[in-house]
């Protein structure tokens, strides 16, 4: 019940964040491996790209991709935050005092994360392809030709098998570890302070969304830069083998980024990461802290 509630919890935020997904997508790919100033920038900010795709590409375009980061998100958070619910439900996270041990947090929410995150990576990459493509006139980035989820999964499983489907997972891990950890951690301890603080009644929801607020400015610092290359390494175009032909890996997406688009470009798109992210952790955590004490008050 703790893996359904989880997974529940974050599709019902993927509903509201997506088109936000789509938009940091789309201003992470932009100027790929290009010095800032050399190129035309489709989207200068968020609500730009908001504009710009809803005009050229249409208003469904916003909601690009739904369909696998709705499945992502059951499989990779109904794994993470299942997982670190039962150790929390367990004891494994506090202290013989009772208090909570902040590298025990921190290493269950960076492992509970890798689990989810590399089981649901092909679906990511799909959802990355898709929420890619666009109008000629306003493309970023490689453009893959996919028509849906199934026939993408398909598509790369036929060309290039079980390892082309699992491409960029590796690569894709820190991104994962980092927020995961991040967000896990600080949740915990914020929620952990304002109770015993007493700043809001015993089994009060406003504990639950400060806690979420706190950890989703938290998670927004510390895992842009790996969310922009994490982005670049499940969209880069391959060849006949599955191989990419852009980057060798996290730490090469790192190195180049940084040489040729500078320290900004490492942060591109955190604005869209900012109010995609942040609703997203704030929305998902509350969600499946309500869920979680709904269920064990009537089931008790």
């Amino acid at each position: 019940m703790d893996f359904l509630m989880s997974g529940l919890a974050a599709c019902g935020a993927c509903l509201f964040t997506n088109p936000l997904e789509v938009v940091k997508t789309r201003m992470q790919l932009q100027g790929e491996l290009q010095a800032p100033g050399t190129y035309q920038r489709h989207y200068r900010n968020v609500f730009h790209a908001f504009i710009t795709i809803g005009k050229v590409d249409g208003l469904a375009a916003l909601q690009k991709g739904l369909a696998p980061a709705l499945l992502y998100q059951f499989l990779m958070n109904g794994i993470r935050l299942g997982t670190y619910g039962l150790a929390e439900a367990g004891g494994y996270l506090h202290t013989a005092e009772g208090t909570l041990s902040q590298p025990r947090s921190a290493a269950a929410g960076a492992l509970a994360g890798v689990m989810g995150a590399y089981l649901g990576s092909p679906i990511y990459m799909v959802k990355t392809h898709l929420q890619a493509q666009a109008a000629s006139e306003i493309a970023v980035g490689h453009q893959y030709k996919h028509q849906g989820m199934f026939q993408a999964l398909s598509e790369i499983g036929q060309k290039h098998g079980l390892v082309g489907l699992w491409r960029g997972a590796l690569g894709g891990l820190p991104r994962v570890i980092i927020g995961s950890s991040t967000q896990l951690c600080t949740f915990s301890s914020t929620k952990d302070f304002i109770t015993q603080w007493e700043i809001f009644p015993p089994q009060s929801w406003k504990v639950a969304l400060v806690a979420a607020m706190v950890s989703g400015i938290a998670v927004v610092l510390a895992m842009t830069p790996f969310d922009v290359v994490s982005t670049r390494l499940y969209n880069q175009p391959t060849d006949a083998r599955g191989k990419g032909l852009m980057y060798r890996g996290m730490l090469d997406a790192l190195l180049q980024t940084a040489r040729t688009e500078g320290i900004f470009g490492m942060y591109k798109g955190i604005g869209a990461s900012y109010f995609r992210l942040g609703p997203h952790t704030i929305l998902s955590l509350f969600f499946w802290d309500r869920l979680r004490t709904l269920y064990y008050t009537y089931t008790k």
